[in-house]
């Protein structure tokens, strides 16, 4: 364990390096956060002031925006094709014959990266947003625990759904096609794009099954008191089992692929 705990700490240490990406970055997220929250408040501008869109309030809904432009590039909802280029280029199988679990030399430095990003862009993002808007803060002390417990467990989920998707390398050549869908099914599945809430009945049925909203709602809805704690952290802690399972089936199949190409 202390191998993955150096790599997550040199991971950690290699964000502060790009300070001049961040501050770009950080710009971004609060240009995009203004907008949309705008957009929003728009939607709430005739309303009696405790109107409330799919259960969302405005106060709500401009919370939930700030949260997930803050929690952006600590969980990475998309973009992130490290594995792939090595599948490209030949290096993986370096990866593979070093003395360690090949799913956690890579967890373990993304949760690295994660832990970074909340301090660099995360926090800074959210305080940026509670200056220019008034953000609805958890009710609690548990509600806070809750949040901040359920952040890793997001980044864990991404993780593995970024994993597999990269493992599909092995089996495909070009990887934009699936990045593609990766940045559609993301940020619809999700709820980055809207409220899960705020989806046709059938959606919302179909978006609970699935583990993308434990990327983002999850912890929003830990935030605004919207779901119980047990319920929230439950389904992250049931979609990360399945998920890191899932990812090691498909690494099973994706060593076997490259037994085959070495002949």
């Amino acid at each position: 364990m202390r191998m993955y705990y150096e790599l997550a700490k040199r991971s950690f240490q290699q964000q502060f390096a790009y300070r001049a990406a961040t501050l770009a970055g950080l710009f971004t997220n609060s240009v995009f956060g203004v907008l949309l929250s705008s957009v929003y408040l728009a939607l709430f501008w005739d309303q009696p002031a405790n109107a409330s869109v799919g259960g969302f309030t405005a106060a709500q809904t401009v919370t939930y925006t700030w949260i997930g432009q803050a929690l952006i590039m600590p969980v990475i909802f998309w973009g992130w094709f490290l594995i792939t280029n090595t599948i490209r280029d030949g290096t993986v199988v370096m990866d593979m014959l070093k003395p360690m679990d090949f799913f956690l030399y890579w967890y373990s430095r993304d949760l690295g990266r994660g832990a970074a990003q909340i301090i660099t862009r995360a926090i800074p993002t959210l305080t940026i947003g509670s200056i220019l808007f008034d953000l609805v803060w958890p009710e609690s002390w548990q509600r806070w625990a809750a949040f901040l417990i359920s952040v890793p467990f997001a980044i864990t989920v991404s993780f593995c759904l970024r994993f597999m998707f990269n493992l599909w390398g092995f089996w495909m050549l070009d990887h934009r096609g699936i990045s593609s869908l990766i940045i559609v099914m993301t940020g619809v599945f999700s709820g980055h794009l809207l409220p899960v809430s705020w989806y046709p009945p059938w959606a919302q049925n179909l978006i609970n099954v699935l583990p993308f909203r434990s990327m983002l709602m999850t912890p929003v809805e830990l935030w605004l008191g919207q779901v119980s704690i047990a319920q929230g952290l439950g389904m992250q802690v049931f979609w990360s089992l399945v998920m890191i399972g899932c990812c090691y089936v498909l690494l099973h199949y994706a060593e076997r692929k490259v037994v085959v190409q070495g002949g």
